[in-house]
């Protein structure tokens, strides 16, 4: 959360502590109090007004905070925890106040759902997305079950997307650091017509590893990720809007092996700057591929009355490399594969009054999540595998009503 506070004010330490406390964070600025608006209730309302625990951040404070991937929010936000998986580079451990899922597997549900323009991701692999093209990240803490489903019982991570502007325009980011660091980021837009405007956004993010399989000489700790997205967008009348967008993430970075070697810099576990050297007889090979397309339409009935449809499908494959001791004995290693894809489609209902407001709505899920995974222990002779595919399908309705 971004907060803006008045120049003039003065400097109290208690007060400062307990703003960060709550994932405020402080900025100097000319006289005024910026208002943050967020969607934690599905609807437009100012942070203040919202009755659930939620810390946000605009794309200036995810800038300012050094914030290159998800993972990178928990630094920032309270009772929190997404961190990169065990073995892989793209899928996403998410936990908040204690509640969420350790490992992948198909047939178990995340305890943090994970959303991107109002549509979930049902699967944790390659939701370690890097953040470029972005307008807000919501934290939403504590269970949201009314509007966003049993899958939330530790809370929500929102990722919201720009809306074009119809402008034409082209922006070029770009980061250099240790280890060979090259990210670039494209981004720009233009308008088609009067009521319709197209844009884009690419990155690339690369980066040597900080870290190498002493037995191959392979990168362990790189970085080679390539990720886009595109949208057109469409306003036909003043109180119509529609977005047809389509995005696509290939990861091709190293599977993660390695552990801190006892004459390597002191450090955080994952920091830049600490050896993660290994001698895995297993290969480094490891790719995740994700990718989705949308359909978003929002009509204003009234001055009062709102309907919305998101229409979405997802599918993603994961190969991965999983070596639990990282040293040259096979005692537990696990070549694995997952596979997974989803189809949403949510009508919304959103009514406001002067005293009362009504959020309600429909949701229908379809999905197919599978894989298989190798549990060598040759120490022993034994190789266990294990595979499986699940099918779910499921409907719900939800409503939710507010009195000021």
């Amino acid at each position: 959360m971004n907060k803006t506070i008045k120049s003039a004010a003065k400097f109290h330490p208690l007060a400062a502590a307990v703003m960060l406390a709550c994932g405020a964070g402080l900025a100097h600025a000319d006289a005024g109090l910026e208002e943050v608006t967020v969607t934690a209730q599905k609807r437009e309302q100012s942070l203040q007004e919202v009755p659930v625990a939620v810390t946000a951040f605009n794309e200036d404070s995810l800038i300012e905070n050094g914030v290159a991937d998800l993972s990178d929010i928990q630094k920032l936000t309270p009772n929190t925890t997404l961190q990169v998986s065990r073995g892989t580079n793209s899928t996403l451990t998410a936990y908040i106040r204690g509640i969420g899922q350790q490992d992948p597997l198909w047939g178990f549900e995340p305890g943090v759902g994970i959303y991107v323009d109002d549509i979930y991701v049902a699967r944790p692999q390659g939701a370690v997305m890097d953040v470029f093209d972005v307008e807000r990240i919501e934290v939403l803490r504590g269970p949201q079950g009314t509007l966003y489903g049993k899958n939330t019982i530790g809370g929500a991570v929102k990722y919201v997307t720009k809306r074009l502007t119809g402008d034409t325009e082209f922006r070029i980011r770009g980061a250099i650091g240790s280890y060979n660091q090259r990210d670039i980021v494209l981004s720009g837009q233009t308008g088609l017509t009067d009521t319709a405007a197209i844009g884009f956004a690419v990155a690339s993010y690369q980066r040597d590893g900080y870290g190498e399989n002493l037995l191959t000489g392979a990168d362990n700790y790189n970085k080679d990720i390539l990720s886009g997205r595109v949208s057109l967008e469409l306003n036909p009348t003043d109180t119509l809007w529609i977005r047809v967008a389509a995005d696509s993430t290939k990861d091709d970075s190293n599977a993660r092996f390695g552990f801190l070697m006892e004459d390597a810099p002191t450090g955080s576990e994952t920091s830049p700057g600490s050896v993660y050297d290994h001698e895995s007889n297993m290969p480094s090979d490891n790719s995740v591929e994700t990718s989705g397309v949308s359909l978003t339409a929002e009509w204003q009935l009234s001055e009062n009355l709102t309907v919305k449809s998101i229409t979405a499908s997802r599918s993603g494959e994961t190969e991965t490399n999983i070596d639990f001791d990282s040293i040259s004995r096979p005692d537990f290693d696990v070549p694995a594969y997952y596979e997974d894809d989803q189809f949403t489609q949510e009508f919304q209902l959103s009514w406001s009054g002067e005293k009362s407001n009504l959020v309600s709505g429909i949701y229908y899920y379809e999905g197919t999540a599978k894989g298989s995974f190798d549990a060598v222990l040759g120490m022993y002779g034994i190789t266990q595998n294990v595979s499986g595919s699940v099918d779910t399908e499921s409907i719900a309705v939800y409503a939710t009503m507010s009195w000021l």
